[in-house]
């Protein structure tokens, strides 16, 4: 008993010494907010200077434990730059959207609008879906929801999408694809 007892003493004087006691207290930092914006917008440029991406909210919450960025209303302009090639911007609208720490992922949450204007060399294009995580750097989107494609007079939908939004544009649709094409 003595033995045990002297152990016991020598083992709580070691974790008094090294403080392994004091770590398995301490407080998790909490999720809150350390600044926020209204009206808030961000510009990226490209490696020549001009515009490539534009990020525009409502309001925007920046949270200090994982510095992640929360917005109201998120609108995302992506804009392409390239010689003798007339292409309006891509502009994708959420309801809310979560900006990863590092600004390579972007969650767009809720019904999402992705929209590109129409040229005398090009269709316009409307794509309604939901909850869609776009790439800025490599302009690209996907989701595992409901997507529809609207390029007048023609009409697809599926589930699942895959999209580059720079040249070479590419959508994929991933599965349960239905379209209704306007014959000329």
């Amino acid at each position: 008993m003595l033995y045990l007892a002297i152990i016991a003493l020598i083992s709580w004087i070691l974790l008094n010494l090294t403080g392994l006691d004091k770590v398995n207290r301490g407080l998790l930092p909490g999720h809150y907010p350390d600044y926020y914006s209204t009206g808030y917008t961000k510009w990226e440029m490209n490696e020549i200077g001009t515009l490539k991406n534009k990020l525009h909210a409502d309001k925007m919450t920046h949270f200090s434990d994982d510095h992640t960025t929360f917005m109201d209303k998120p609108l995302f302009f992506s804009f392409s730059h390239k010689k003798h090639i007339e292409s309006p911007p891509w502009m994708i609208a959420a309801e809310t959207g979560l900006l990863s720490a590092d600004g390579k992922q972007l969650l767009l949450n809720g019904q999402v609008s992705i929209d590109r204007a129409g040229s005398s060399a090009i269709r316009p294009v409307q794509i309604k879906t939901s909850n869609l995580k776009v790439k800025p750097d490599t302009s690209y989107a996907e989701t595992d929801a409901w997507a529809e494609l609207i390029s007048i007079p023609n009409r697809t939908t599926g589930v699942g999408m895959k999209l580059t939004f720079m040249q070479p544009i590419r959508l994929e649709l991933l599965s349960h694809v239905k379209g209704k094409y306007e014959k000329k």
